[in-house]
């Protein structure tokens, strides 16, 4: 049922659905639409704020680990950036292949290699935010969250454990309640 929804609100989103079909379009293995602009969507729909309220930018991961190197994937963000020019938000696209080579010196903690961009989802700070969302070759959206949709859709932000991620998951929240401050926020 919540999946159903959450398909709902990301199609009736017409920013997100360009999105999803530019990447699709671009053939990126294992991509999937994550984070802000997933579940801020699903608030907005919620609590009747305006389409895109709290976006910062929209979030694309791709896993390719045939070419580790900045250069590669520098590459992929030159050939995408202009289909994605003319929209109102920043279009940001990861190799989750390359996290655990840069996470240490960003974060300040290790970070393990990933086998998939799934696996980076699974990992994100709170599980609340623990999601993904593709556009399949027939237009079919394909949902990926690890720990279930009950939390998103009941305004509540849980820390993920699986990393070190207490400062993330404090940063997010804080930002958050000042657009949302119907949110619960469980302490780390």
């Amino acid at each position: 049922m919540q999946a159903a929804v959450l398909e709902g609100i990301v199609s009736g989103e017409p920013v997100l659905m360009e999105v999803l079909a530019r990447a699709r379009d671009l053939q990126l293995p294992d991509c999937w639409l994550v984070s802000g602009a997933i579940y801020n969507s699903v608030w907005n729909s919620l609590t009747g704020r305006p389409s895109m309220t709290g976006i910062k930018d929209i979030d694309l991961f791709y896993f390719d680990d045939t070419d580790l190197s900045y250069e590669a994937e520098d590459a992929v963000i030159q050939r995408a950036a202009p289909l994605f020019a003319h929209l109102p938000l920043p279009v940001e696209i990861r190799n989750q292949a390359r996290v655990h080579l840069w996470y240490e010196g960003h974060f300040g903690t290790p970070y393990r290699p990933l086998r998939s961009s799934r696996e980076g989802i699974d990992r994100f700070a709170t599980t609340t935010h623990s999601v993904g969302v593709q556009l399949n070759g027939l237009g079919d959206l394909l949902v990926y969250a690890p720990y279930g949709l009950d939390e998103m859709f009941s305004f509540r932000l849980t820390p993920n454990r699986v990393n070190d991620n207490r400062r993330t998951h404090e940063t997010k929240a804080a930002r958050a309640l000042t657009i949302w401050p119907e949110l619960i926020v469980e302490p780390w």
